[in-house]
């Protein structure tokens, strides 16, 4: 039989939660040594029965220091004599990393697209903050526990808390993806809970992105393309005309043909009125630069017909000018010397 001297755990994992140290043969005798490092916890344990806890520190093992060891193996003296003891150290640091990621589609109630499924990717930390809860509740007696023994349990319940909460944030879809951060916070206030009745404690929670339907996003992208088109569609159907005509003009193929012929006829149509409102717009500018202005006496303001040397009403003397650069011409003039104007 042999006796332990020092009880420690060298932790050289980043995934282990717990260890249980080799008793093999070995007994705890009095005075034995255990050294409990930071962020760990060491835990004694009786025929399956939680007993001691030992936070970081360095312990001369006694009675005085294992009270519940103590009642459980009746020692009515003391410790005197060895025993043999299952030890468990548990790793209290932080676990970094945790990825999440919804397995099947979240349902969504959406005020603007009704039924929406969407999924959510992110991580997610987390640590032991009551060694003695976790173990009650998942570690059980086994001789070690990692991450990954307990990474789809914790996924669960951070899933379920992002239905819950994006269910009562009532965040249009579309905002989302400028809320994950608001979103986060209230994941991990509603995660929180449920991560502390089993012992951890959720350090940090990341909504990282999500995705909407691919039928949804097609439809949202086709949506912003036409908003895009409605302020210039006359601009995008003169163009689709011309390259459709283009197309057309390089099949010579009778089929081709017949579609040609049938399209440029349209299509001419189409142009033909486009040409037509041009020559329009350029005839009411001819028009209108054509018609003659009308005069009036600078000095009482009366409407001046033709070209008269004295103003008919008030008498007052008429100057000739152009009507566009305001240059004095004679009253015989055809066009204006600047400018070029017609006057006649």
């Amino acid at each position: 039989m042999g006796i332990l001297k020092n009880i420690e755990w060298t932790d050289s994992s980043s995934n282990l939660i717990i260890w249980k140290y080799p008793i093999n043969k070995d007994h705890v005798n009095k005075g034995s040594a255990l050294t409990v490092r930071e962020s760990q916890v060491a835990i004694f344990v009786d025929k399956g029965r939680l007993a001691d806890v030992f936070l970081p520190g360095y312990y001369k093992l006694d009675t005085n220091n294992m009270p519940v060891l103590t009642k459980l193996m009746s020692w009515k003296y003391g410790f005197e004599t060895p025993f043999k003891s299952d030890i468990y150290f548990v790793n209290t640091k932080q676990f970094t990393n945790q990825k999440w990621g919804t397995a099947n589609p979240i349902l969504v109630r959406d005020k603007d697209y009704g039924a929406v499924r969407i999924r959510g990717f992110g991580n997610y930390s987390f640590k032991v903050d009551d060694a003695y809860v976790f173990m009650q509740n998942l570690s059980g007696t086994n001789t070690k526990f990692e991450t990954a023994q307990i990474t789809d349990y914790l996924r669960s319940m951070v899933v379920s808390g992002i239905s819950d909460a994006i269910g009562e944030s009532k965040i249009a879809v579309l905002d989302m993806a400028a809320n994950l951060q608001e979103l986060s916070k209230i994941v991990e206030t509603k995660v929180a809970e449920d991560f502390k009745a089993i012992g951890l404690e959720l350090t940090n929670f990341v909504f990282e992105s999500f995705s909407l339907p691919e039928e949804l996003e097609k439809a949202l992208d086709k949506n912003t393309s036409l908003g895009m088109m409605r302020g210039n569609m006359d601009v995008y159907t003169q163009m689709e005309t011309l390259e459709a005509m283009k197309e057309a003009a390089k099949n010579p193929g009778a089929a081709g043909g017949t579609m040609g012929a049938g399209m440029g006829l349209g299509m001419g149509m189409g142009l033909g009125n486009i040409f037509a409102n041009n020559m329009q717009q350029m005839n009411s500018q001819n028009q209108s630069q054509n018609q003659p202005q009308k005069k009036f006496c600078p000095n009482c303001g009366a409407e001046i017909n033709g070209n008269p040397k004295f103003c008919p009403e008030c008498g007052q003397k008429m100057k000739h000018v152009c009507p566009d650069c305001g240059t004095e011409v004679k009253a015989s003039a055809k066009f204006c010397p600047e400018c070029g104007r017609k006057l006649k």
